[in-house]
């Protein structure tokens, strides 16, 4: 098990944003969330649940605008912190996988700590909104948290005909596949889990 605690704090200041995150890799899943959307929240709470993350993300946003500029903003910073959390990724399992259902809804999420931002996602939303969430969003969080994450990252959405579902079976896996990467290998330990001796 890793003794260094994977912690992180990230600001992110902008003419659209301000969003203060902070983290903990290695927590018992407990969040503090405040992004103005609610559903938006209730996905990350998903995230540091089924992530066992310790999770604080406060943004102001203009959301008088839209949901556009904090849902991707929120990305860019969850995405800093987890890259500068894990640090060099020495020991880390650094793939990781899960399937999640709800109800009619099933999705599948596949990480890999790689070093390299990329998304591929397949989801094919039932409604357009979810509250006051935009689905088209979905997509802008995560390729704001790939793009400073460096990790990819595959996102399909197998079966699903309520959209809150959909969502919701998504944010859960990508928290259990999140966790699974990241958990020490104890067999690993202090190697850095690549041929190329970098990621």
């Amino acid at each position: 098990m890793t003794t260094t605690p994977r912690t992180a704090e990230v600001a992110r200041d902008t003419a659209e944003t301000q969003i203060a995150v902070r983290l903990n890799l290695d927590g018992t899943g407990q969040s503090k969330l405040a992004t103005g959307i609610g559903f938006f929240d209730h996905m990350l709470d998903q995230i540091a649940r089924h992530g066992m993350i310790d999770l604080d993300v406060q943004c102001q946003g203009d959301l008088h605008i839209d949901g556009h500029h904090t849902v991707e903003d929120v990305g860019i910073a969850i995405g800093q912190a987890v890259k500068q959390a894990v640090g060099d990724k020495r020991g880390i399992t650094r793939y990781g996988h899960a399937y999640v259902p709800l109800d009619e809804a099933l999705s599948r999420v596949v990480i890999d700590f790689s070093g390299r931002p990329g998304l591929i996602t397949d989801v094919q939303f039932t409604s357009g909104m979810i509250g006051a969430f935009d689905t088209q969003l979905l997509h802008e969080f995560f390729q704001g948290f790939v793009n400073h994450a460096f990790v990819t990252l595959h996102i399909d959405n197998l079966k699903g005909v309520n959209a809150h579902h959909q969502a919701e079976t998504i944010f859960k896996a990508f928290g259990r596949a999140l966790r699974m990467a990241l958990t020490p290998d104890p067999r690993a330990a202090g190697q850095i889990p690549s041929t190329k001796g970098m990621l």
